[in-house]
């Protein structure tokens, strides 16, 4: 699947609008007027996010085809060795939501981090359900390794107060990811209460029955935010990320690269490995290169 924009050399006069929910090959698009429109996309292309600024065009009462997509300034996704799974176009940040309860899988932690980061996405790590005090002080003691590398964690009980959160999220597109069970649509509906209605609006819309789960939606926050809703998942893979991009999606690993002795050393066993080095030299904590040597092919 092409996930990148395509664009032909004919300029059209098509109204462009924003993807603010996918369901399968179906779109809901708000249009510049404000107005909600629901699209198929032309052909047999697909890789259409929600997020994506597209060009569409009207074929009846509040129904359209989307001609083409705009470029984009990020794009997350996951990939396995059979297909790509696009997450959300166009964001600046990336809430990944964690729960003291249940325990929560530090390798997707990293995962999420490497796709956030080779599309230069900022991350926000929420700890849910940090009421849970014993539960809470563990999974902050694991969480203390990403706080020290410079990424920003937020404790908080989305059942009783998301407040804290709010000021993350201003002046951003804000994607919602995690896995499974971590309570994000509870943070999501703590902090846009008509959720639940604007997705029954746009599956009714849609003629869809799918569950809020299933499927991306974006909600407007203010005139200049937003948040994407998106599926919950139990693995992230990383196939589209070369190994080169790889080590660069470990932002420790910036200031050695390119100092190891050899051009191709993968940082295991190599000599002069500047990475390993640094490891040894407690610069460089061993979780961290032990994740990364997991996530090589």
């Amino acid at each position: 699947m092409n996930l990148r924009p395509n664009r032909t050399k004919q300029q059209t006069q098509y109204p462009t609008g924003q993807v603010i929910a996918a369901f399968g090959r179906h779109y809901s698009i708000k249009t510049a007027s404000g107005e909600i429109i629901s699209c198929v996309m032309r052909g047999k292309k697909g890789g259409i996010a929600c997020g994506d600024r597209v060009e569409y065009q009207l074929t009846a009462a509040e129904q359209g085809v989307i001609e083409t997509v705009c470029p984009r300034t990020s794009l997350l996704y996951r990939s396995d060795a059979f297909k790509e799974k696009i997450i959300a176009a166009n964001v600046t940040q990336a809430i990944l939501v964690v729960a003291a309860i249940p325990s929560f899988s530090e390798e997707l932690i990293n995962r999420c981090l490497v796709a956030a980061e080779s599309e230069d996405i900022e991350v926000l790590i929420v700890l849910n359900k940090a009421d849970l005090v014993e539960p809470a002080h563990i999974a902050m003691e694991t969480l203390s390794l990403y706080r020290d590398l410079g990424y920003r964690v937020l404790p908080l009980c989305a059942l009783q107060d998301v407040s804290a959160l709010r000021p993350y999220l201003s002046n951003h597109l804000s994607v919602l990811a995690g896995q499974s069970g971590m309570g994000k649509s509870t943070v999501l509906n703590a902090l846009v209460p008509q959720a639940r209605r604007a997705t029954a609006e746009i599956s009714l819309a849609l003629d869809s029955g799918c569950h809020t789960t299933t499927h991306s939606q974006l909600y407007s926050l203010d005139d200049n935010s937003a948040i994407i809703d998106s599926p919950g998942f139990q693995e992230f893979g990383l196939d589209h990320i070369t190994e080169e991009s790889l080590a660069w999606g470990f932002i420790e690993f910036h200031p050695y690269l390119g100092q190891c002795k050899f051009n191709n050393c993968r940082h295991i066993t190599e000599p002069g490995c500047a990475v390993v080095q640094a490891v040894q030299q407690k610069k460089i904590n061993s979780r961290r290169l032990g994740f990364y040597h997991r996530l090589q092919r």
